[in-house]
């Protein structure tokens, strides 16, 4: 039995081996050599490229991209538990409403960011509606910001805080809410005493679920805040292309691993017993 086993693991370990320790080992390697001259590495070995992220240059775009994705997670928590505490309390149509949360997920993530550049440049659909209506005189800078950023991340991953949140409310016990009304809890003292407390194993599960791709995000702050909102993925990316930095991209790749990494482990202390 232990031999089929290891027969039948065999593929999955070869995959893993692979496609995600030996890249992972290189890029180790990398932020431990010097640039090349022309790019590249070259020895010696030192960690030069790791005492350069403690720039204050870069740790800036760090404490950025941490306020940008902690922000970006927050908004869609807000936005997402109303949603999915209604698609929960919906009876008939409760398929269609969490097909139309995935439908996003039927087109390119790329095409769907660009549509944000459409609708929010200076002849975008916005402006275009509040100067013909004659609410603005002049076009409001609403793309190459940090805001721009922040609207294509909270709606990048929003369906990612609203499965989760849908998945914990759906289990809900709809007597425990008659119970707090029959103690002569109002609404919004259920909600917030009953239903929020219940529903923290979909909460932290959404958060990871938002927090940790937005923290590496580099398409959306690329098309969405052009050069004017750099974050993390966009710094790695910058390193390995324009300045021809490997090491130093590497250096910062591992350190935003760690930092997911150091996110997940909060999570895994702090999060519900029953999700663990």
């Amino acid at each position: 039995m232990n031999r089929l086993r290891f027969w039948f693991l065999l593929p999955a370990w070869v995959w893993i081996v692979f496609l995600f320790i030996a890249p992972l080992v290189i890029v180790c390697a990398y932020s431990l050599l010097t640039r090349g001259t022309y790019g590249g590495v070259e020895l010696p070995w030192t960690l030069e490229s790791y005492a350069r992220i403690l720039d204050p240059l870069y740790g800036a775009i760090l404490l950025r991209s941490i306020a940008i994705a902690a922000s970006a997670t927050a908004l869609c928590l807000v936005l997402a538990f109303p949603l999915a505490l209604f698609i929960s309390r919906s009876k008939r149509h409760k398929n269609l409403y969490l097909h139309l949360v995935i439908l996003p997920f039927w087109t390119s993530f790329l095409v769907r960011t660009y549509a944000w550049l459409f609708l929010l440049r200076d002849t975008g659909l916005f402006n275009t509606v509040l100067t013909g209506t004659g609410v603005i005189r002049a076009p409001l800078s609403l793309l190459y910001n940090d805001a721009a950023v922040l609207i294509g991340l909270v709606y990048g991953f929003l369906p990612f805080m609203v499965l989760p949140l849908f998945a914990t409310l759906e289990r809900m016990d709809p007597s425990l809410l008659e119970a707090a009304a029959d103690l002569g809890a109002r609404p919004w003292a259920a909600f917030f005493r009953v239903i929020v407390p219940l529903s923290k194993a979909g909460i932290w599960a959404g958060t990871v679920l938002v927090f940790v791709p937005c923290l590496g995000a580099y398409l959306t702050p690329d098309l969405l805040g052009g050069g004017k909102a750099v974050m993390v993925g966009n710094l790695v990316q910058n390193q390995f292309t324009t300045a021809r930095d490997w090491p130093f991209g590497s250096a910062i790749s591992i350190t935003l691993m760690l930092l997911a990494t150091m996110a997940l482990a909060l999570f895994n202390w702090r999060a519900p017993k029953e999700m663990l």
